[in-house]
């Protein structure tokens, strides 16, 4: 069985309401044989990270860049993980009250830095999310789900 881990920073109603939708996707009863695990940026460690097959990461746009708490968990695994971790896939969610584009940028370099790969285009929200935006978070967890259920070669 394959297991997705998502990690988030989850600090307001807007960030919640894009966790449940990412969640509600990710375990879909659609979706057969994806473990779903779920833990804060800051509790997140390295284990964690090695056994997962895929990962999405939750983040707020702080002052142009991605939470102090996705910064933390990336720096605690890195090193640990950087071998190991190669090719899986990952997926990014991002909300901002006016700009993501640097949350994104950081987030995308370190996930490269990791030699992850993305498997699908981040839903970055500005202000209140709207249904389309919540409807992309459910299709981001989906997506991510259904693909670690995919023959790989």
């Amino acid at each position: 069985m394959a297991t997705l881990l998502v990690v988030h920073h989850t600090t307001s109603p807007h960030l919640q309401a894009m966790f449940e939708a990412v969640m509600s996707g990710a375990t879909d009863e659609a979706i057969e044989g994806v473990t779903v695990v779920a833990r804060p940026a800051l509790v997140a460690a390295a284990i964690d990270v090695l056994k997962a097959d895929g990962y999405l990461l939750g983040t707020p746009a702080n002052i142009g860049y991605m939470s102090g708490a996705l910064k933390h968990f990336f720096d605690q695994v890195y090193y640990l993980c950087l071998d190991a971790t190669v090719r899986r896939p990952y997926g990014l969610y991002v909300h901002g009250n006016s700009d993501t584009t640097g949350a994104v940028q950081a987030v995308e370099a370190i996930a490269q830095g990791l030699q992850w790969r993305r498997a699908q285009t981040p839903v970055a929200v500005l202000g209140t999310p709207s249904r389309e935006d919540l409807r992309a978070c459910w299709e981001l967890g989906a997506a991510l789900a259904a693909g670690l259920t995919l023959p790989t070669g």
